[in-house]
């Protein structure tokens, strides 16, 4: 490769910037408007093909509600392996969505089982 270090730099940090955004589930367009730029403008953030100044990394900090540490220091493998709360909340939610379906069939069966009741009374 003859990418210089700098070059290196931007690439790593711009893939950080994006696995924070994947992690918040959130579009190049829906950072870009944030930040207040164009999504061509954030996409090069993201590749590295723009130098970020430390204004604008400090303003993506806040976006993603990190610190600029983090994404200057997490190597995008580890980021990606770590649970993130959409995750956490993915898996509550198909959990809680399983549970109302049990409970909707036994509504149901209790439905079925009174109306029989009442259909055995009558009778």
């Amino acid at each position: 490769m003859n990418d210089t270090p700098k070059k290196k730099t931007n690439k790593t940090i711009g893939k950080n910037i994006r696995t924070f955004r994947h992690q918040h589930g959130w579009s190049q367009e829906d950072v870009a408007n944030r930040l207040g730029i164009s999504i061509p403008a954030f996409s090069k953030i993201e590749t590295g093909v723009t130098d970020i100044n430390l204004s604008r990394l400090e303003q993506i900090a806040d976006i993603y509600e990190i610190d600029v540490v983090q994404i200057l220091s997490m190597d995008a493998e580890e980021i990606e392996q770590q649970p993130s709360n959409l995750n956490i909340i993915q898996k509550k939610l198909l959990d809680r969505e399983a549970e109302i379906a049990n409970l909707q069939r036994k509504v149901i069966l209790l439905y079925e089982e009174l109306r029989n009741i009442k259909t055995s009374v009558s009778v």
